[in-house]
């Protein structure tokens, strides 16, 4: 197989693909990450404006971008601005059920072809207490994930139930990377 772009800055992209032994450079290209509607079309839509600003970057070769977003009650919860909206959001999510789904674009920089899916998952919280809450905000770790928690990390000690692709959860699903491949005959 070719060497993959990854058009993302994210530390748990990179590993999976290592894991899976795909060889791979990586570009981090800015996109407006703002979107509205469905979960599955946001998502989406936003691993193809990345992958598009991956491609126009890279010149040539396949262009591997994705997003992860989490859900409660259909809206969408980002990365906290701050320790507040960190609790804020965990707050919200303690003892609940939410969405987390990602979105990934395979796309082709040197003919514009490009094969799109999403996959994802039900995430069930533990309820939290406020104690818990300030100890997990003062790890750092939901600085920098959606929803103001990392399932992955230390946050996984807060999920009580997962239904469906956990490696979605994560930033990039497997089962989904092996299809989307393939699609492109890549495999």
């Amino acid at each position: 197989m070719e060497k993959l772009i990854l058009a993302s800055k994210s530390p748990r992209r990179a590993e999976l693909l290592k894991r899976l032994g795909i060889a791979f450079s990586v570009c981090a290209p800015e996109v407006d990450e703002r979107v509205s509607g469905e979960p599955a079309a946001c998502v989406e839509e936003l691993a193809r404006r990345k992958a598009g600003a991956g491609a126009r970057m890279a010149g040539s070769g396949w262009v591997l971008a994705a997003d992860t977003l989490v859900f409660l009650d259909g809206r969408a919860l980002g990365k906290p601005k701050d320790a507040a909206q960190a609790a804020e959001m965990l707050r919200a999510l303690s003892g609940r059920t939410h969405q987390v789904i990602t979105g990934m674009c395979l796309k082709n920089a040197d003919d514009g072809r490009e094969f799109v899916r999403h996959d994802g998952a039900l995430v069930t919280f533990d309820t939290l207490s406020e104690r818990e809450i300030e100890a997990y905000i003062a790890t750092d770790e939901p600085m920098d994930k959606a929803g103001a928690y990392g399932i992955q990390g230390l946050g996984g000690a807060y999920i009580s139930r997962i239904e469906g692709d956990y490696y979605a959860t994560v930033g990039l699903s497997l089962c989904g990377l092996r299809r989307l491949l393939a699609q492109a005959s890549l495999k």
